[in-house]
């Protein structure tokens, strides 16, 4: 079910208080199911997400009809494919179709391939990328794609997958 009257704009600078509330909302999911380590609260700061906006990470957004920020999806390309770097949807407005239209969204502004990586232990985001069509990678090719097109400490690319969009 998609929320009735939403729409996807492109980031704008007055909307990053609220895609930051929506990225440090939605991440609560992860708290306990991430080590402990890579938790912290809130999970990403105004500085982090300007710098990931200042390095080419361009952000869409689903605002409902009173122009609240529910989700959003950042993606940047690296080299020739195209890396969904953050997927976040409101826990209050989660299962309503806002990350579909995100996906479909991303799907008809890129021809590039779409990779995602996520952690291995979220189930639920492994499970929603496999409904629209993505499939994870053996642990050999996710270890080989994250040194390629990914800076992550080694720690964490221990625990994690990546998804390759095969639509």
């Amino acid at each position: 079910m998609i929320i009735s009257g939403s729409m996807i704009r492109d980031y704008e600078e007055e909307n990053f208080v609220a895609v930051l509330d929506v990225i440090n909302d939605a991440a609560t999911a992860y708290k306990g199911i991430i080590p402990e380590d890579c938790w912290h609260d809130p999970y990403m700061s105004a500085t982090e997400l300007q710098r990931e906006i200042n390095t080419g990470v361009s952000f869409r957004m689903v605002l409902n009809e009173e122009n609240i920020v529910m989700g959003v999806m950042g993606a940047q390309p690296v080299q020739d494919v195209l890396l969904i770097r953050h997927a976040y949807v409101r826990t209050q407005a989660r299962r309503r179709g806002i990350g579909s239209q995100l996906i479909s969204d991303l799907r008809k502004r890129t021809a590039l391939p779409i990779l995602v990586g996520t952690w291995a232990a979220a189930a639920w985001a492994i499970q929603f990328y496999e409904d629209h069509g993505f499939m994870a990678q053996s642990d050999k090719l996710t270890q080989e794609l994250l040194k390629k097109y990914w800076s992550v400490p080694e720690a964490q690319a221990d625990q994690s997958v990546v998804l390759m969009d095969q639509s």
